[in-house]
């Protein structure tokens, strides 16, 4: 059974810094390009960065970039986000997800098909 389980999340203060990992278990997903989304109350989940297969490439909202940092360890099966400078605003759910295909890279929602439960980020000014 395929699990996705983030961790790392919790309160900062605005300026401040966290980093999310998220562990896979039941398979492998080396081959797969894994993302970080979140979705705040009332909102629709939204992309934040996402990393190809090899962490060759990488991309980022526009919100976060210069802020965040996506990264992968495939020996471990994990993916990470760096978060510094957090603001207020980055205050959500953060999920992470892996692509629906091998190679293939996307920023939406529809392009992933696994997700885990979610850690809350919660950021105070």
């Amino acid at each position: 059974q395929v699990q996705l389980v983030e961790s790392g999340g919790g309160l900062v203060q605005a300026g401040g810094s966290l980093r999310l990992s998220c562990a896979a278990s039941g398979r492998s997903f080396s081959m797969y390009a894994k993302a970080w989304f979140r979705q705040a109350p009332g909102k629709e989940r939204e992309f934040v960065a996402a990393i190809s297969w090899s962490g060759g490439t990488t991309y980022y909202a526009d919100s976060v970039k210069g802020r965040f940092t996506i990264s992968r360890d495939n020996a471990k099966n994990t993916v990470f986000l760096q978060m510094n400078s957090l603001k207020p605003e980055d205050t959500a759910v953060y999920y992470c997800a892996v692509h629906r295909t091998t190679l293939g890279i996307g920023l939406g929602v529809q392009d992933y098909n696994y997700w885990g439960q979610g850690t809350q980020v919660t950021v105070s000014s």
